[in-house]
């Protein structure tokens, strides 16, 4: 699969969080996070594991009861089934990558943080 940079494939997945999924297999699917400052992604659980890496901005990345003050650079892995959330100090883009394919990140799914 080879997939092409597109403005408009943008889900809103919480208040000032976007993504869109930039390709996906049969077994990973990486997407683009965009993260707008002063806003929270709320702490969530899914079966997948994720990692990530952190392009440009500032965030604090929790993952179970451990908070990190992640700049550009950084990277995580979150274990599926561990509850996990970011307060957005600094607008900030992110890239991770899902295992299994989350299917309501698959083109034409319903998002869910």
């Amino acid at each position: 699969m080879f997939t092409r940079r597109d403005e408009d494939d943008y889900q809103t997945v919480a208040a000032g969080i976007r993504m869109r999924t930039l390709c996906f297999g049969s077994n990973t699917l990486m997407s683009e996070f965009r993260l707008l400052h002063g806003h929270i992604l709320p702490r969530h659980a899914h079966p997948h594991e994720q990692t990530g890496y952190l392009v440009s901005g500032h965030i604090a990345l929790t993952i179970g009861d451990e908070t990190h003050d992640v700049v550009p650079g950084d990277s995580w892995c979150i274990s599926g089934g561990v509850e996990h959330g970011a307060d957005v100090l600094q607008d900030a883009v992110a890239v991770e990558v899902f295992s299994p394919v989350r299917d309501d990140y698959l083109p034409g799914g319903t998002s869910t943080a």
